[in-house]
């Protein structure tokens, strides 16, 4: 069984189609899914999906693109979303992309260390996007774990060596996308193979970054066994053995899911 650990069902892409996506996943054996917050005020329709079906979680946060248009987001509001929703078991995605910049950077930090802030006091991890921002990211995550420990993951890995491994001495956890299929992904792969088995998860991040051979397509949870199977034979490992690994690390990392709701495929 696999665990997509980000993916965006509540996006528009899914709205006509999300029983079928559900149903696609369970049958590719994609046994659980997070789908993951991008705008804080849309927590109701991410909490609505996860209470629709079991083995799917959600979780809280902003995205660094959305950063400037959620100045009233604290870590309080952030706390206080995940108190009222046993359904939410991570922070984010938070960090910072200073690719695109569509906020200032200076509200991408600040919302980034509140979503930290917020982390601690759940226990609960924090999802990390970085995006031309790695040496600031390490820089605050660095800086943020000096004050007090706290869990989480860099989400849809496809950076630099650098990171990952500072991202492991922190203790994070590593979660590899579809990305990781595409031709030109040479380096990444070189990466990937060298990642720590017991610090892996995986992911789609649908509807975006299809992994081949469904590049071009409108990506979503059931494609995870295309990338899954891909990182399998990259690590030497069976099918059987990744997708044992990377739901425990899942599991380990998100303590607030209940590994009896993941839900087998048919035999």
């Amino acid at each position: 069984m696999l665990v997509d650990s980000h993916c965006h069902l509540d996006f528009p892409d899914f709205a006509d189609d999300i029983a079928g996506v559900v149903a696609r996943a369970r049958a590719a054996g994609v046994a659980g899914m997070v789908t993951i917050s991008t705008h804080f005020d849309r927590a109701p329709s991410l909490s609505a999906i996860a209470q629709r079906f079991a083995g799917v979680w959600c979780t809280v946060g902003v995205h660094p693109h959305e950063a400037e248009s959620h100045s009233a987001v604290t870590a309080v509001s952030l706390c206080d979303a995940v108190n009222a929703n046993p359904r939410v078991i991570g922070l984010g995605e938070t960090g910072l992309d200073f690719y695109y910049q569509h906020s200032p950077r200076e509200a991408q930090e600040r919302l980034f260390r509140a979503h930290i802030a917020a982390a601690r006091e759940t226990d609960l991890p924090v999802i990390v996007h970085t995006r031309e921002a790695d040496t600031r990211t390490i820089e605050i995550l660095s800086e943020e774990m000096a004050v007090r420990p706290f869990t989480g993951l860099i989400h849809c890995f496809s950076t630099s060596r650098a990171l990952a491994e500072q991202a492991i001495k922190l203790g994070f956890y590593i979660s590899v996308a579809g990305i990781v299929t595409f031709k030109k992904a040479e380096e990444l792969r070189a990466i990937v193979a060298d990642l720590p088995l017991d610090r892996l998860l995986v992911e789609t991040d649908s509807p975006y970054l299809a992994p081949m051979p469904n590049r071009g397509k409108r990506n979503e949870p059931s494609f995870l066994a295309h990338t899954a199977a891909y990182i399998a034979a990259l690590k030497g490992v069976s099918a059987d053995e990744l997708g044992s690994a990377t739901t425990d690390n899942f599991f380990r990392l998100f303590t607030r899911a209940d590994r009896a709701e993941l839900v087998p495929a048919a035999a």
